[in-house]
């Protein structure tokens, strides 16, 4: 029995708050310890992002109360949130704050985990798989690849107000970074392209946009750096969406392992130099 399994872990304690990650949508992607909050909790407090799967896995008397945070749709205001989590925890329960991906990447975990601290609320933080990561690897597409890239940037692709956040650097990330992963970056991709072409990258490098990741209704765009915008509007694709840009994205040919479980054939490693014994 799966309680048997989990029985060696920390228990929710009444009067607590666990603000745990529920991966990128996969029920199977959750940690031991997310599964276990979600069968212990009184109540879970749930993002758009988290899949319906995920949250059958919650005690059949839980409270299941929605928390929005879609980018882009109605939500509750963030302090609003953070409050109603103190309010819960004081009222002895036992409390699930369940994030899409992981809380402290681009989850607003570490807002929601200082209301806590401020109000003396016991907390626990249960990492989960970003989808800057689980997302892209569902795509066939590895973040790093020592043929290729040693480095990586992660970024959010809008600021608090909604706009192509001005903080971020754009001129040294276009120059610096092999390979760039943006979080929300869909809707402002036409501005994101523009900026990083104007930082040196070609207009040919590839780019791909992972929507849905890791769920049934995953759809994977491959484009260009310079025919991004435009493709994207031919798609008709909306997010939640993951978007990658590297030469890393050349890997999905080999890589495609859900797509290759669908009869689709997968291609040599695109970037395999040939040792001196195959060539002579």
């Amino acid at each position: 029995m799966i309680e048997t399994a989990l029985s060696h872990l920390p228990a929710m304690e009444p009067g607590s708050v666990w603000l745990a990650g529920a991966g990128p949508g996969d029920p199977g992607l959750l940690t031991l310890l997310a599964v276990k909050g979600l069968m212990e909790a009184d109540v879970v407090v749930h993002d758009a992002l988290v899949d319906a799967d995920c949250l059958k896995l919650a005690r059949p008397d839980a409270l299941l109360e929605y928390a929005g945070k879609r980018g882009g749709k109605p939500s509750a205001k963030q302090l609003d949130i953070s409050l109603r989590l103190v309010e819960l925890a004081k009222a002895g329960k036992r409390v699930l704050r369940l994030k899409g991906g992981d809380p402290f990447v681009f989850g607003r975990g570490g807002e929601e985990a200082l209301t806590l601290v401020e109000h003396n609320i016991p907390f626990r933080i249960v990492p989960g798989i970003s989808a800057g990561i689980g997302g892209l690897a569902y795509a066939g597409i590895p973040v790093t690849h020592r043929d290729i890239n040693h480095a990586v940037t992660f970024l959010t692709g809008h600021n608090s107000s909604g706009l192509v956040p001005d903080a971020i650097n754009w001129d040294a990330i276009g120059k610096g970074s092999p390979v760039i992963v943006m979080y929300m970056a869909m809707k402002h991709i036409a501005e994101i392209s523009a900026r990083l072409i104007a930082a040196g990258r070609s207009r040919e490098e590839p780019v791909a946009f992972v929507c849905n990741a890791t769920t049934s209704a995953q759809q994977v765009l491959e484009t260009t750096l310079g025919e991004a915008p435009a493709a994207v509007l031919a798609s008709g694709l909306e997010p939640p969406a993951i978007v990658v840009v590297g030469e890393v994205v050349r890997l999905r040919g080999s890589l495609d392992w859900l797509g290759a479980l669908a009869g689709r054939r997968l291609h040599p490693d695109p970037f395999r130099q040939p040792d001196s014994k195959e060539t002579a």
